[in-house]
């Protein structure tokens, strides 16, 4: 359904509608229906009910009021969407620190102005983010998130001890190449053709070029998947403190030059404007060598003052009323202070929180803690503390 078809206007009370129509820059009617149709889900709405985008809401035939709400919020969250994906790589140059901020917000995460400052460097420096902080707090959700802000692709690669270039970088289609050859060994008579001694043969079959070694038999990974992205993308290499230091030494081309060298090929470097945004997240499990470092802007993201733990699970978890918010995230807090093996983090939190919405809670009680510490406490020696 394009936005061009024919809607009256949306009523006077659709103030929301209005306002991101004008914050989105879309000059366009409000077409309160047909951005619904274009931008949201409507399978809720029951199949014997056909929807007529020549019509208002009201117009509609056969909605319940509750349908008729429903449909409106699926034209606000699309609208939401189409404004936040329409900034754009080229974009983001009109943007400062506070709108990178507010659209990260309207995508649910919800984060300091460091944050939202290192992605705004990250981009104009065309610089690596190394992320640190303990494990939980949002680190591979912020690469996620500014992927789905700029309206790129996420490539991740997902680091472990033992992880080389065959896993990260490309390696070659070893059953192909094998099948290549069992053909050339099958026509190897017509190849040679005409040729008289052994000299001869090999400058004949050196004529047809290292065909096995080109980029037709070669099976790209992460790495130069995000080199060779023709619309740019976001590169998150996770967990890069879980590698060996060899694989270290492995990124240092890609995080500096953003190129690749492929000893047969030759060097693969990235378009000029559409240079992968790259973010690397570490857990702090070991060092990580001063010459990664010394690429990368570095960000550190720790446990969340009460404050914004709670506007955090308030975005996460919006069914939770206030008093349970204040009361989940206070005791999150608490335990925090205290010698545990594994301290909750912000996953745990909304983990939990979820948990209590999905018990139909309303406030905190020792025994409703006592049934689910289990969400928050991954250790029985921390549950029994």
């Amino acid at each position: 359904m394009s936005f061009e078809a024919s809607i009256s206007p949306i009523t006077e009370t659709d103030e929301e509608l209005e306002s991101l129509l004008s914050d989105s820059g879309i000059e366009l009617p409000p077409l309160l229906p047909a951005i619904a149709f274009a931008t949201g889900d409507l399978s809720f709405i029951p199949s014997d009910i056909q929807l007529d985008p020549s019509k208002t809401l009201e117009e509609q035939g056969g909605l319940t009021n509750e349908e008729q709400s429903a449909i409106r919020m699926r034209a606000i969250e699309g609208l939401k969407r189409l404004r936040d994906n329409s900034v754009g790589r080229s974009s983001i140059n009109n943007k400062d620190i506070q709108t990178i901020k507010s659209q990260f917000e309207s995508l649910n995460y919800i984060c300091s102005e460091e944050i939202a400052t290192a992605v705004y460097l990250a981009y104009h420096l065309e610089k690596p983010v190394l992320i640190e902080g303990p494990p939980g707090v949002g680190k591979t959700e912020l690469a996620k998130t500014t992927a789905d802000m700029l309206g790129l692709s996420c490539i991740r690669l997902q680091c472990y001890e033992g992880l080389d270039e065959s896993k990260a970088i490309y390696e070659w289609k070893y059953g192909k190449q094998l099948l290549y050859t069992q053909v050339l060994k099958e026509t190897l008579g017509e190849v040679l053709q005409g040729a008289k001694g052994l000299s001869e043969s090999v400058k004949k079959l050196q004529s047809f070029g290292d065909i096995f070694f080109s980029e037709e038999f070669l099976e790209p990974r992460p790495l130069l998947r995000a080199l060779k992205e023709k619309d740019s993308c976001v590169l998150l290499i996770d967990e890069v403190d879980k590698s060996d230091h060899e694989f270290e030494s492995l990124l240092l081309e890609i995080l500096s030059d953003f190129q690749l060298s492929i000893p047969e090929i030759g060097t693969v470097r990235a378009k000029k404007d559409k240079k992968p945004i790259v973010f690397l997240t570490s857990n702090n499990t070991r060092e990580i060598s001063d010459a990664l470092k010394r690429r990368c802007l570095h960000l550190y993201i720790p446990f969340p003052e009460a404050q914004l733990e709670r506007q955090i699970v308030q975005a996460r978890v919006p069914k939770i009323s206030d008093q349970l918010n204040n009361q989940l995230v206070s005791f999150i807090q608490e335990l925090r202070e205290m010698d545990l093996k594994k301290v909750p983090a912000i996953s745990e939190t909304i983990d939990w929180a979820k948990t209590l919405i999905l018990l139909h809670s309303e406030t905190l009680d020792a025994k409703l803690v006592r049934q689910t510490l289990n969400v928050i406490l991954k250790f029985q020696e921390d549950i029994e503390t």
